[in-house]
């Protein structure tokens, strides 16, 4: 157990990079590191994680839930397709994820290592977005793209790889537009982080629900729902290059996924 300042610190940090292309779990090593503060371990990252997949099924509920009914409605092809393809995407991020658990734990939290993974993945970001045009939406990806995206996804088991950073790439390398390459790397992510939290889930046992667990859950689940509103709609807007930030003609769609939007969009012009 250590002050609950530190956990409220370290839950808002990981509910802003998690879903940004920061890695969140190299700024839950570079913080303390910092400032001098005892490790918390991998139990405690694994309850920020489970804020921030908290933060996910919020935020996308209508999405999952339209991708569970259509398993059950044979005439809802598209979010059964969706469905399809982020469980193809997820099984390689799962499998090496497995693999290299040891290596999580230890070799890979040198700072230094850190460090480098995060310059290069955000050079990789910023040249696959200025070279890849945007001519594709989600229900243009195949399966192909999805085993891509998810093998990208693998590479976060070094802290300083942001999981949506790669994917984000990835994805945009594959020429997905912008905002539909955020939004299935953060629809992706639910499955691997609630996969990592089962596994993992016994370091949070042993470590116990004490009052900075909590603060800390909650902390990273509030943040994570603000870093996925605002990451949305600044890809809406321009590129993901902060200096570029090019203003565009906004759409009357909002920023959810167009597979589960054309039906509540459908929806409400009916009503009114």
């Amino acid at each position: 157990m250590f002050p609950k300042i530190e956990a409220l610190i370290l839950g808002a940090v990981q509910g802003l990079t998690e879903f940004l292309p920061v890695s969140s779990s190299a700024h839950l090593i570079i913080v303390p590191w910092l400032f001098n503060w005892t490790d918390p371990g991998l139990a405690f990252d694994v309850a920020l994680h489970l804020g921030t997949l908290l933060a996910l099924l919020v935020y996308y509920r209508h999405e999952w839930i339209a991708m569970g009914m259509s398993l059950f409605r044979k005439e809802d092809r598209d979010n059964r397709r969706l469905l399809m393809l982020l469980v193809a995407a997820s099984i390689p991020g799962a499998i090496i994820g497995l693999a290299f658990e040891k290596q999580a734990e230890t070799i890979f939290r040198s700072p230094l290592l850190i460090a480098i993974a995060l310059a290069a993945l955000g050079v990789a970001l910023w040249v696959s977005d200025r070279i890849a045009p945007q001519k594709r939406t989600i229900r243009e990806i195949t399966y192909l793209d999805a085993i891509l995206i998810g093998l990208s996804q693998a590479f976060a088991i070094v802290p300083g790889v942001s999981r949506s950073g790669a994917t984000i790439t990835m994805a945009r390398i594959v020429r997905l537009e912008r905002e539909d390459a955020a939004n299935f790397s953060f629809l992706m992510a639910t499955p691997i982080i609630a996969g990592a939290g089962l596994v993992e889930g016994r370091h949070l046992f042993h470590m116990g629900l004490t009052s900075d667990v909590l603060i800390g859950f909650t902390a990273a689940a509030a943040f994570g729902l603000l870093a996925i509103v605002a990451l949305i709609r600044f890809v809406r807007a321009g590129t993901y290059a902060p200096a570029d930030h090019r203003r565009r003609d906004r759409r009357d769609e909002n920023c959810r996924p167009r597979t589960a939007t054309s039906r509540r969009a459908n929806r409400n012009s009916a009503t009114t």
